[in-house]
Parts: structure tokens; C-alpha cells; sequence
């Protein structure tokens, strides 16, 4: 009796722009038991296929001629997306030119590679190692997926320490964990060991993410500009730059840095799409269009697709006066409303565009009603910075018009006081204002006074008296719903809850507020993912 092969029951993906090479790979996986096999020759057919259907083994060539994507493009949207389960096996296959990059990405993201020519052997060692690492390390994802993550940190910190088998894996996880858990100086230690232990890139980049994590954005440039100077082809050192430097109030540097990655990697959907966004918010509309209708001809049906792009592609072609222009994007809005109608962010685009739609057949008075329906959601706690961004984008058009906009004002002072939240969320707004000087003014004015009530709440706890300190942030953020007073509220509860006669009586208001208006909307446009970080998926 013939023993069934351990892989019968397995799906693979044999992903190659050659026909003979392609066929050749899915002989040798037929051959070594593999149940079934699927092909695609491009990688953005790869991209739609594993985005919604799991599959057991991925052998993907890295060089596809013809096309800028390579198959390391595709790994890192699908880690950076966590579209790959754990249980993935991922196999790059190389030639010796490319072989330097793949061997690098070996050491933290990928699960196997090969050099061509090899043999069935070869591939069969590289898949049982592969599935052997995963099984080593079973317990640890085990933990993460039943969201023990302090225990997961602590098997893999016991694995690093004991320099147990794949302790270097072990130890990139562990970090991640580290991080998310907000344990910054315990990652920092580990990332440090990792490097004094064996020196990779990945963690370098980590010991500046730990200082960006606990909000040392200074020495974070520092760490990055070295590693940047020492590796100027690693593109996740941009991504964290470029995300310094928008933390910091700095949109073009910001701008400079995600076209350097954007040119590194210009297969990337993500970096990309977050090019074309800065460069709408630096006033360079010509490139914001060029990167964003790029993106959306690229990745319409890709779940990396970020449907922002849309929405200001609706606005460049509702200020160049482009009719097609503009139902396209309306038209191609729908096709992501048409999979998730119920998405709220969605449907804020939606009435963003329906605004547009109406302002540009001159139906003010209908425009109008959608303005203000848009802005009445302004006080919800889902509501966030890049609805506020939009929100603002459409009464500074309205404002063009011949509309008496009595309400303006007071909406621009709202959402001011509730989204000037750092420098970046502030020049964001203001760039949206797109020189509408008094609504400029306003949010300037609105940036100032949080600053204020920031200074007057400090000076009272530095003072002696953090009880009228915290009763202020607190009063403040109740009243403004402002992510940065309320968190600061916490914060200075925290650190001086000593000297208060009643915090008690405090924590669970501040407590209540974060959970409404700080965790729930988030304070941002839309988060990107960790640059250098590792998708913890199970």
C-alpha cells in the first residue's frame, strides 16, 4: 500500500511570467505530492488571487520582464496588508543577479528561496524546513492568536535569549510584540542584542521605531538619517522618515522622501498611492493626479486599493473643471460601494462627490443640503481626520460659489478644535482649506488655542495643582472632543495621580472619552502599516 504524500491535501500557487519556467515549477511540485496547482503569470493576477483565497505553498519568481513589480513588491504589500496567513509557506525563486536582495529579505520576511537552476530535491529541503520553522515556532503564534500577546513575547524573548532553534525569527516577533504591548524600551533592548548579535537591517530600522514609538521623534531622524546613509536602497527607512517628518509639520520633506521610496519600489501600490496624496496636500497637483490615477488603473481590484485616492482625484478634476473626470472616479467610488455598502467611510466619500456632482451642474441649493448633511456628522465619534480633511475640501468650494454660508465659521472653528490635534493633523487641515483665507485663519486660530489650554493645564500640574490641571484637559476635551487634550488628561492624571486629592473620581471620564474619541476615530488618514514592521498574522 502506497503511503499518501504529507502534501496531497495542500493548494499551490506557481506565480512566473515564463510559460517553460512556470510549467517547469508546477511539474516539481505534482511531483512532490502537491494536490493541487494553480499558475498566474503577473503579479498583480497574484496580488487578486491571494487577497481571496488562501493558499499552502507560494513559489513566486522575482524578475518579471516587462513589468516594474517584482515578486518582492508583491511579499511586502501582502506582509504589510497581513493578506498571507502564518501558514503560508512563501518561496522566492531568484536568478544570481537579483540574488543579494532576495537573500536579505530572506532573513525576516520570507520563508524559503531558491537560485535557479534547481532541483526537486532542492525545493522539497527548502518547503520541509519551511513547514518545520513554522511548526518550531507554532506556540508562539498560537498565543498570538488568542491575543496572548505578553505570553507570546515571553516565548519568543525565552527562544532569543536560550538561542534556541530560529531564535533570530524568534526575536523579530518578539519585538513587534514589544511594540504593539507599547513595552518601547524593552523592544529597543531586544532590537540592540539582535544587533549586537548579528547585524540586519530590519533591526536597525526597529531601534528607530521604538523612538518613534515613544515619541523621540528627534533622535528618530538621527538613527534614520545614518541608516539612510549607510543603506540608501532600503525603502521602509523612507516610509519611517517620510512618517517623522510628517509628524513634525514638514509636508514637502515629507513629500521628497516618499518619492525616493515610491522610485525604489515603483511596483508599490501603497507607496504610491501615499506619494500622490502628499503631493495633493504640497499643492503639486499635476503629480498628485499622475501617482493616483496610476494607482487607481493599477489596483482598482486590489484589497490594497486605499479609496482616499479617489476622493481627491474627484477633487483635481472638479477644480479643472473635468465633467468625465469626475464621474469616473464617482463611477469607479460605486464599485467599492457596490462590495461594502454599509462602509461608512465609503459613504462620506460618496457624499463628498455628490456635493462635487452637484456643484459642477450649478444645483447650489442641493449642494448645499449635502454639505451640511456631510457636516452634521461632524460631532460622531467615528468621524476622523481625513472626513474632517474632505469635509473642509467641500465647504472651501461651496465657499467659491455664489452661497450664503452663514454656518461656515462656526463648522471651520469645530472641526479645528477637534482634529488640530499635533503639527501634522493642523497642516493637513490647512492645506485642505486650499487658501480659503478665513477658513485658514480659523483653523490657525483653533491650532492655537488647543496649544493654549495644552501650556495652561501643564503650568498648573508643574505648579503644584495637576488636579485643575486635569479637571481642564478633561472639561476641554469633553467640550472640543480633541484626541490630544483628552490623552493628556491621561497622562498627566498618571504621572502626578499621587498628588491629587480625588483621580478616582477622573480616570473613568478620561477613560470614557478615549474609548469614544481618541481609539474609536483614530488620528490620522489612514494608518499605513509599521515601515520595516512584520504582519503578526495566524
Amino acid at each position: 500500500m502506497t503511503l499518501a504524500s504529507p502534501l496531497a491535501k495542500t493548494q499551490a500557487l506557481v506565480i512566473d511570467g515564463n510559460a517553460t519556467s512556470r510549467s517547469l515549477m508546477t511539474a516539481q511540485l505534482r511531483e512532490l505530492g502537491v494536490g493541487h496547482v494553480r499558475q498566474a503569470t503577473r503579479v498583480r493576477d497574484a496580488r487578486v488571487i491571494l487577497e481571496t483565497q488562501p493558499y499552502d505553498i507560494v513559489l513566486c519568481d522575482y524578475y518579471f520582464d516587462g513589468s516594474e513589480l517584482s515578486g518582492q513588491d508583491l511579499l511586502d504589500e501582502l506582509r504589510r496588508e497581513q493578506l498571507l496567513p502564518y501558514s503560508t509557506v512563501f518561496v522566492m525563486v531568484t536568478g544570481e543577479a537579483s540574488y543579494a536582495k532576495v537573500a536579505e529579505a530572506a532573513e525576516a520576511a520570507l520563508d524559503a528561496y531558491l537560485v535557479k537552476p534547481y532541483t526537486s530535491a532542492a525545493l522539497a529541503d527548502r518547503l520541509a524546513n519551511a513547514r518545520h520553522r513554522k511548526l518550531e515556532l507554532k506556540a508562539i503564534f498560537e498565543a498570538i492568536d488568542t491575543k496572548a500577546f505578553d505570553r507570546a513575547a515571553d516565548l519568543c524573548l525565552a527562544r532569543f535569549q536560550q538561542r534556541a532553534t530560529y531564535w533570530l525569527y524568534a526575536a523579530r516577533i518578539g519585538a513587534e510584540l514589544l511594540l504593539r504591548l507599547e513595552r518601547h524600551a524593552q523592544a529597543r533592548e531586544l532590537y540592540e542584542a539582535i544587533i549586537a548579535a548579528r547585524t540586519v537591517p530590519w533591526a536597525r530600522l526597529g531601534v528607530a521605531r521604538t523612538e518613534v514609538a515613544s515619541g523621540n521623534l528627534s533622535a528618530a531622524r538621527r538613527t534614520l538619517e545614518t541608516l539612510i546613509g549607510e543603506m540608501p536602497d532600503q525603502a521602509d527607512s523612507y516610509d519611517l522618515m517620510g512618517r517623522v517628518q510628517m509628524e513634525q509639520g514638514e509636508i514637502g520633506a515629507a513629500l521628497a522622501t516618499y518619492r525616493t521610496a515610491a522610485t525604489l519600489t515603483p511596483g508599490c501600490l501603497l507607496r504610491q498611492q501615499h506619494c500622490g496624496t502628499l503631493a495633493f496636500y504640497a499643492g503639486e497637483r499635476e503629480e498628485s493626479a499622475r501617482m493616483l490615477e496610476r494607482s487607481l488603473a493599477q489596483g482598482l481590484r486590489s484589497k490594497l486599493f486605499d479609496w482616499h485616492s479617489v476622493a481627491l482625484l474627484a477633487l483635481m478634476r472638479f477644480d479643472a473643471k473635468d465633467g468625465k473626470g469626475l464621474k469616473y472616479a464617482t463611477d469607479a467610488l460605486m464599485q467599492g460601494i457596490d462590495r461594502a455598502p454599509r462602509d461608512a467611510r465609503l459613504q462620506r466619500f460618496d457624499q463628498l462627490m455628490q456635493g462635487l456632482r452637484l456643484l459642477m451642474e450649478r444645483r447650489l441649493a442641493d449642494a448645499l443640503e449635502i454639505a451640511r448633511r456631510f457636516a452634521r456628522q461632524a460631532a460622531e465619534e467615528d468621524f476622523d481626520l481625513e472626513s474632517a480633511s474632505l469635509l473642509i475640501a467641500l465647504w472651501v468650494r461651496m465657499a467659491r460659489q455664489d452661497i450664503e454660508l452663514g454656518e461656515m465659521e462656526t463648522l471651520m472653528t469645530q472641526l479645528g478644535l477637534r482634529f488640530c490635534s499635533s503639527k501634522s493633523a493642523a497642516e493637513v487641515l490647512t492645506c485642505m482649506a486650499e487658501g480659503h483665507e478665513p477658513s485658514t485663519q480659523l483653523l490657525r486660530d483653533a491650532n492655537g488655542r488647543v496649544f493654549a489650554i495644552s501650556e495652561t493645564a501643564m503650568r498648573h500640574a508643574m505648579r503644584g495643582d495637576p488636579q485643575t490641571g486635569v479637571q481642564l484637559l478633561l472639561e476641554q476635551g469633553a467640550l472640543t472632543l480633541n484626541a490630544k487634550l483628552i490623552d493628556m488628561a491621561a497622562l498627566v492624571l498618571k504621572r502626578y495621580r499621587e498628588r491629587m486629592t480625588d483621580p478616582e473620581a477622573l480616570a473613568p471620564r478620561i477613560e470614557a472619552l478615549q474609548r469614544r474619541y481618541v481609539q474609536a476615530s483614530g488620528q490620522g488618514l489612514k494608518a499605513a502599516r509599521a515601515a520595516g514592521g512584520m504582519a503578526l498574522r495566524s
